[in-house]
């Protein structure tokens, strides 16, 4: 795939999230690539004991199935390829303690359904976007062998948050939702303003999807 293809590929990605990754945040990244390729092991590993978690909790839900059973074996299969990474460069697994992104954006989350369930995957929508954006700004910074597993990873990252995007209007349609379209369209907009203000304020703890380094 060219260049021209990833940033076509990227442009509706960066138009659905609120702000870019600063350089800031990419220049710690650079000198911190072990903290990095650790903490991206432990954000698959997540984001398929998420999706499982989200087949059982809603397993009356036939179209969530099928797109999170693929989402867990994507994520999986992602996780096992980190770990060859970190183990071809020395790296070793290891408990890394959680930064505040996913978190703060959980705290967002409606206590009733199936607004509960639509913000889920909004949110999802959001971690992927935001992954997917970064590995993509990473990408033409890092040494070849990761800038070709990163952008490797562009097409199914951009792909989990339209997935995440196309469940929430499902769940919203087939929920009988007065306005599905607008509620859905409002908190996006909502949470939109939550992500960005993680991404673009004062951060402690760097991790892959920690705010601006202090």
């Amino acid at each position: 795939m060219s260049n021209i293809d990833y940033e076509k590929l990227m442009k509706p990605v960066i138009g659905f999230l609120g702000c870019e990754t600063p350089k800031e945040w990419l220049d710690k990244a650079i000198q911190n690539l072990d903290i990095l390729m650790l903490d991206h092991a432990n954000c698959e590993k997540k984001a398929a004991s998420t999706a499982m978690n989200l087949m059982f909790r809603y397993s009356f839900f036939t179209d969530l199935q099928v797109k999170l059973a693929q989402l867990v074996r994507e994520e999986m299969l992602h996780y096992e390829q980190v770990l060859e990474l970190m183990s071809k460069r020395g790296l070793e697994l290891k408990s890394l303690s959680a930064g505040r992104y996913a978190g703060v954006l959980r705290k967002e989350i409606r206590t009733y359904e199936p607004e509960a369930l639509i913000d889920v995957m909004i949110i999802g929508a959001f971690v992927e976007a935001r992954s997917c954006e970064r590995f993509y700004a990473l990408a033409s910074r890092v040494d070849d062998e990761l800038a070709r597993y990163y952008r490797y990873l562009l097409k199914s990252e951009s792909r989990h948050y339209e997935d995440y995007l196309a469940l929430a209007m499902d769940v919203a349609t087939s929920s009988k939702l007065k306005n599905p379209k607008e509620d859905i369209q409002q908190r996006i907009a909502h949470i939109r303003e939550v992500e960005k203000n993680l991404i673009l304020s004062p951060d402690e703890m760097f991790r892959f999807h920690s705010g601006l380094p202090i």
